[in-house]
């Protein structure tokens, strides 16, 4: 027979509420020297809008997919090579098109629009960025937050990323009372998940898995 289980036993095992979705940031604190003067200064990338402004984000899954080997009228299935989903991020247009400027000089780096010409270096068009998990405390667990912090309970870490769609923003009379946005989707060479009890203004803390 199973266990009946009451809510004063879940309410115990909900450390610190529960992760929301809501809470995160998403920076990318150095974009590629080959498109830095979208934005006439590296640093503006890190402090200024992008942080305020990528409104939806994802963690990454985890993908280990697997192959069948046949023996004797069966399949024993063995582990594969793990593979790595693009990643897409939905950012908020302001009327400058600072951002939105940034991401399309980012692919025009890559591959011009005019003659399809392009920096043939990859390192000159890739750049790191990174997603954190936030929760509501200064610190992890934290009963109650007076403001100012929030502890960064997971980082996911993105490898040499570079932009392989920069969607559309769609117009028309009909939209009222909501902003622009659009979504940019990054092709990622790898990740690595860190965890930190640090807060935001901390570093990204320890790697948990590499």
């Amino acid at each position: 027979m199973a266990e009946t289980k009451t809510l004063s036993q879940f309410k115990s095992r909900l450390a610190g509420g529960g992760a929301r979705p809501n809470l995160f940031e998403v920076s990318i604190p150095t974009f590629p020297s080959a498109i830095a003067d979208a934005w006439g200064s590296g640093d503006q990338a890190e402090n200024g809008n992008f942080k305020f402004l990528c409104k939806a984000a994802n963690l990454p899954a985890s993908n280990t997919p697997s192959f069948q080997v046949p023996f004797r009228g069966r399949n024993l299935k063995v582990a594969g090579d793990r593979t790595f989903d693009p990643w897409t991020v939905t950012i908020i247009n302001d009327e400058d098109f600072q951002l939105r400027t940034a991401f399309e000089r980012w692919a025009n780096v890559i591959s011009k629009l005019d003659d399809a010409t392009g920096v043939t270096n990859p390192s000159s068009y890739m750049t790191d960025a990174y997603v954190q998990q936030l929760g509501r405390g200064a610190e992890r667990f934290a009963t109650q937050n007076e403001g100012g912090q929030s502890a960064i309970l997971r980082t996911y870490k993105f490898y040499d990323i570079f932009p392989t769609n920069i969607g559309e923003i769609a117009l028309s009379y009909e939209s009222g009372d909501t902003l622009e946005e659009f979504d940019v989707t990054f092709d990622v060479q790898y990740f690595t998940i860190g965890n930190s009890l640090e807060s935001t203004g901390g570093n990204a803390g320890e790697v948990l898995i590499e």
